[in-house]
Order: structure tokens, then sequence, then C-alpha cells
């Protein structure tokens, strides 16, 4: 997930013990977001912290941006609890620049790792995992003894204390950035509520939005993959030796074929606002990814002066991002037009929803060997379902067949993209 450092141009203040006070507060957010959620803060005051190290998660309908320390030092205050709602630029914390955490004092001994209670167990005691699968499933991690090495909590220690718990747990402190884990099989008719996470809320409010807002109609049709599965096949190898280790997939090749489609049926690229049609200039093809926090669909900017190397690097960055909650903002900003691959899950045939304000979304599915006639001959091919979901409001009907039709001729032949046919 992206870092955010911290604004501190204030002047700083001196607390008593001689050290810099520094306001820890959060992003600027863009126009489009109008606040956030703290979802989890990593430390607590008293805590010492590295420069750099993240102290906070801060939650939007659209990213989870992390909160850096500015500097080596502690942090001092939390002003924004877990679940707290923050502006933009709002004071979320405060943070002691130049010193460790403050020591316990005399009388009260250091516990040990092994013992340690729910507010003194420190983050290095419990593995990430242990720390993640604790919150989703509300267990108290001081209340655990840890087995791992140094009495470090491990997730069986968590699964083991969550498959003991009552059938009715307190709510977790942090919103979970998973689905929840399966509930243990027991005798009693157990049920977990936990709260959508903002993503996830923005996702749902956004796909109904889009339903009711649009005359959504869905078109289909079907694909010949058998030439580039051979073009693919045949130059994988040298592919990826030629262009550092990157690897020619699938998707380059829909991203391409869109792109020359749109050029031919404009209004497929174009939008809605309010009574006027907005016709863009420029190809930036949203690719959608499904994360543990929801779908994601980042950018791929003048996806039309690319070539299939540079769109496969973007889809890798892409994918790894989003597999690391590291996304930024301007990732998934914009777009005017949305693949999405189904086939990856084995989705054999679906019907995808707009990505408003775009007016239409193409559906890759599983490629799946079928018979089918061949110059009156039936042979076994490797066939693609093809979905596209359309705003019949802006796109008629002929419009949007035509278009599908496009992309399944140039992907049936790869060299009509080439030659500009």
């Amino acid at each position: 997930m992206p870092s955010t450092t911290p604004n501190t141009n204030e002047a700083p203040n001196t607390n008593k013990e001689g050290r810099v006070t520094l306001e820890i507060k959060a992003p600027s957010f863009p126009e489009s977001i109008a606040d956030g959620t703290v979802s989890a803060w990593h430390k607590q005051p008293g805590e010492a912290a590295k420069r750099d190290e993240v102290l906070a998660e801060i939650e939007t309908d659209k990213v989870v941006l992390e909160i850096v320390a500015p500097a080596d030092g502690s942090l001092q205050q939390i002003v924004k609890a877990v679940g707290d709602t923050v502006l933009s630029e709002e004071v979320i914390g405060l943070f002691a620049e130049g010193a460790a955490a403050a020591k316990p004092s005399a009388d009260k001994p250091a516990p040990s790792a092994v013992a340690a209670k729910p507010a003194e167990r420190e983050a290095s005691s419990v593995s990430p995992a242990a720390r993640k699968l604790a919150a989703e499933q509300g267990v108290a991690l001081g209340q655990l003894d840890g087995t791992g090495k140094d009495g470090r909590v491990t997730k069986e220690d968590v699964l083991r204390a969550a498959a003991q718990k009552p059938a009715r747990a307190p709510a977790p402190a942090v919103a979970p950035s998973a689905p929840p884990i399966a509930l243990e099989p027991s005798n009693e008719r157990a049920e977990r509520r936990v709260p959508m996470t903002r993503l996830r809320a923005s996702i749902a409010r956004r796909l109904v939005e889009a339903q009711h807002n649009a005359a959504m109609l869905t078109t289909f049709n079907e694909v010949d993959m058998l030439a580039v599965t051979t073009l693919r096949n045949r130059h994988r190898d040298e592919f990826e030796k030629r262009h550092n280790g990157i690897r020619l997939g699938f998707m380059s090749f829909f991203v391409r074929a869109s792109v020359e489609a749109l050029k031919r049926f404009p209004l497929v690229n174009a939008s809605i606002d309010e009574t006027d049609i907005v016709y863009h200039g420029y190809y930036d093809i949203g690719v959608a990814v499904g994360t543990d926090r929801g779908l994601v669909v980042p950018v791929i900017r003048d996806a039309d002066a690319l070539g299939l190397a540079q769109i496969e690097e973007q889809i890798r960055v892409y994918g790894q991002k989003a597999r690391d909650s590291k996304l930024t903002i301007e990732d998934m900003s914009g777009g005017t037009f949305t693949i999405s691959n189904g086939g990856v899950f084995g989705s054999l045939m679906s019907t995808p929803i707009l990505n408003a304000p775009q007016t239409a979304i193409l559906g890759m599915h599983k490629i799946q060997e079928r018979p089918v006639v061949v110059d009156g001959q039936i042979v076994i091919r490797p066939m693609m379902y093809l979905a596209l979901s359309y705003d019949h409001r802006l796109i008629d009907g002929q419009e949007a067949v035509r278009f599908l039709v496009t992309i399944k001729e140039l992907l049936e032949d790869p060299a009509r993209i080439l030659l500009d046919l």
C-alpha cells in the first residue's frame, strides 16, 4: 500500500523532556476522496519507531494509505483512534523525535515475551500473519502464550484460541482487510458480524449506482484463440529473453485489440456527463484485478502508444502492487474502457458490470477446448467466450455487436493489429 510521510511543516513543539514533538497528519486527499478512516495503528504511545516505519493505516474508498514515521523517535499520542473518520491533512497523532520509547519504571519489571499482556506485547513478539488473523477473529493477543521462537505468537496460536472462543465473539478492533475466515465446525449455530471495509462499501455502492444509472445490456461472442495461443507458444521464450524476463500473456493481446476497436468505434471510448457526450482522444485501459480487499482497476495510460512488452510489464507491476496493497489513487484514477478477466478464476461466462462513468467493459473468460466447425469440418479449438456490457443510452446494439466482432477478428488474426487492417 502507498506510504505517506506525515506533513510536519508547522513549527515543532518541545515537550518537558526536551524532545521535539511533531504532528502526524492524514495525507492530502484528492478531490475525489472526501475523507478516510483510521483502520490500524501499528505503534502505541511510547513505542519506538524508526524513520519511514509504518505508524498507522488510513483506508479510503479507493486505497489504503500508510502513515510513516517522519524521523527516529517514538509515538507520543494517538489523536484519532481506529474507526475514526479523518479529513485531509487532519492531525491523527503526535510523534516525539530523537529518542527511543520510554523505558519501564524500576517498580515495574519489563514483561517477558511469553508473559506479555495485550497492551504490552510488542510487534516483534507477534508474527504479521498472526496479528492480521487475530484482528479478523477478534482474538486478544495478550491472552495467548506464544509457541514460536522466543515466545513469538504464531498463526497456529491464534487459530487454536479462535476455536476455543464462545460462539459470539466481540467485534475486532481493526476492520478486516480480507473476507472473514470460515468458522470452525461446531454443534452451535455460530455467527460473526464484522463491518464492511470502506473499499468494499465503496465497491458495493458503485456497482449499485452503475445498475441504477445506466441502461446496461450485454452482448456475447466467442473467439478462437488458436492463432494467439500458437503465436504465444512459439515466441514466448524468445520474448521473455529479449525483454528482460517479461512474460508474454494473453492480456496484452486483448488490450491492443481493444484499443484498435475503440479507434473504430469512438462512442465505446466515450462517457456521458449529464446531457453531454465526452469523446476521449486517448486510450486509458483499466485492467480489473481481484485482491483480498476487493476488486480494483488500475489504469494503463496511453495504451495505444505501448507495445506488448510494455503492456505486460505494467500489468505485472500493477498486479504486484495490488497484492501488496500498494496501489495509489493515481494508479486507479480515470480510464476510458475496462477489461475484466474472470477466466483466471475459471469463469466460463459472466456479465461484467460497467465501471462508471465508462460506457463499456469487456469480459474475458476461460479458454476451453471445444468442438467447432471450421470449413465444414468439426475440429477441436481453444475457444473463449467474450462479453461486452455497454450503456444503451449512448451505444446502440448494432454498434456494440460490431465492436465485439472487431475484437474477435483481430484476435483470430493478430497480424491485423500490426498491419492496421
